[in-house]
């Protein structure tokens, strides 16, 4: 049975779980380490916040592989991957806006509690995210038709992270009426329960079971493992995916510092900032897109990375050789190589080697290969949200954010993206 177009959109809707992570990235450090000129007061040291989050991606890192692995064991009359979403999307919402509700008062009782609730943030995102993701080859049955429903993921990846980095600002304003933080609480809680209605929409719009046969994997853990191991391309592809989110998350990560404490500007700015960032990835999405087919995934990635590096060491000249009336430019031509990098690639790239694999070995473990892509790109956040603070701070005294840590922050992005281009460069695509 060919997919449906409406198949493929109701598939790409479900990726909404892509908000809570943009939350994640953007507004958790920037809620506990906040700047002088925020409204906002530090919660903890940080060196506890990068601690706290360390543990969390260190249970993450146990759940991605175990979920995706149960996932090509279980059939079910809803299908193997379906299950997981419906159990873990409003479990995720819950989880993130917990994280703006800390005790305060008690350092180690707030340190605590981070902990705790990252570490049930990360077990409910890799439910709802490995199966998911473990759809395009569960059930895509040609190139053709796996392209097609990365690419609706990508579209609906770049909408929904556009919307949790555009809106806040507004929202934020708009509901706290100069209560930074009441503003940001209402924020999250909105976009959070749109996060879950999304993974809802897949759930009941997405009839696995007509387009998957249920074929289970028959190998056991150890030599499932063995097999991935084994094959050289793939783990190129995931260290080459490791450092560009590990560049990538800090760049992100550091955008609403650069807006306010480098370019000197609002809130109201980062939605500007944001609204370029992502409005230079639609355009350049279906160009990548197209390019993509006609010269492979390698090449045109290979391209975005080079590109990032020179726009990120342009970052760290922002008000010291470029101007600051330059830096919306900045943020508009390091949208293009990110329409690539982040959003249409890891899908695309991963579904081919799964399938492969599952070819070649003759055993469906699509689930373990999406659960360990998940554990990387965990790795990733781990590292960059374990070293961002400490950079952040960098020739301060008073533990919070300086314009020397957020200059450093470019350079560490720029090192991240070359040792992604090495990775890249060593996969082969045949």
């Amino acid at each position: 049975m060919n997919l449906s177009k409406k198949t493929q959109i109701f598939y790409g809707l479900g990726v909404s779980y892509a908000i809570v992570d943009q939350i994640f990235a953007q507004w958790i450090l920037y809620f506990y380490l906040p700047t002088e000129s925020s409204g906002l007061k530090p919660i903890m040291a940080p060196i506890f916040i990068s601690i706290a989050l360390a543990i969390s991606r260190i249970v993450d890192m146990i759940t991605d592989p175990t979920v995706g692995y149960i996932s090509d064991k279980i059939n079910t009359r809803w299908g193997r991957r379906i299950p997981f979403i419906a159990v873990g999307s409003i479990p995720l919402g819950l989880a993130t806006v917990a994280f703006f509700y800390p005790p305060v008062g008690n350092e180690i009782v707030t340190f605590i509690y981070l902990a705790v609730v990252g570490s049930l943030f990360f077990t409910f995102y890799t439910i709802v995210g490995a199966p998911y993701n473990a759809l395009i080859p569960e059930i895509g049955k040609t190139m053709e038709e796996r392209l097609d429903l990365s690419t609706w993921q990508s579209v609906f990846r770049l909408l929904y992270t556009a919307i949790a980095m555009i809106i806040p600002g507004q929202l934020i304003e708009m509901i706290g009426k100069g209560d930074p933080v009441f503003g940001i609480r209402g924020m999250v809680i909105i976009l959070s329960i749109v996060a879950s209605l999304g993974g809802y929409i897949t759930v009941f719009g997405v009839s696995e079971k007509n387009y998957s046969k249920g074929e289970t994997s028959k190998i056991s853990f150890k030599e499932t493992m063995k097999l991935i191991i084994s094959d050289k391309n793939f783990i190129y592809y995931l260290f080459g995916l490791l450092f560009f989110f590990i560049g990538f998350n800090v760049l992100r990560a550091t955008m609403n510092y650069y807006v306010e404490d480098i370019m000197g500007y609002g809130k109201k700015q980062i939605t500007i900032a944001s609204a370029i960032l992502f409005g230079m990835s639609a355009l350049f999405f279906y160009p990548t897109n197209k390019l993509s087919k006609k010269i492979g995934y390698r090449k045109v990635m290979l391209g975005c990375l080079g590109l990032l590096t020179i726009f990120t060491l342009m970052l760290f000249l922002l008000g010291k050789i470029i101007p600051v009336s330059f830096g919306f430019i900045l943020f508009g031509l390091i949208g293009i190589p990110v329409a690539g990098g982040a959003f249409i690639f890891p899908p695309a790239m991963l579904s081919e080697i799964s399938s492969r694999i599952t070819a070649k070995t003759g055993n469906k473990i699509e689930g373990i290969c999406f659960g360990i892509q998940g554990f990387f790109l965990k790795m990733a956040f781990m590292f960059s949200i374990l070293i961002l603070p400490l950079i952040l701070v960098l020739g301060g005294t008073t533990g919070v954010a300086t314009k020397y840590g957020i200059y450093g922050t470019a350079l560490f992005s720029a090192i991240s993206f070359m040792i992604a281009f090495f990775f890249y460069y060593k996969y082969k695509e045949n």
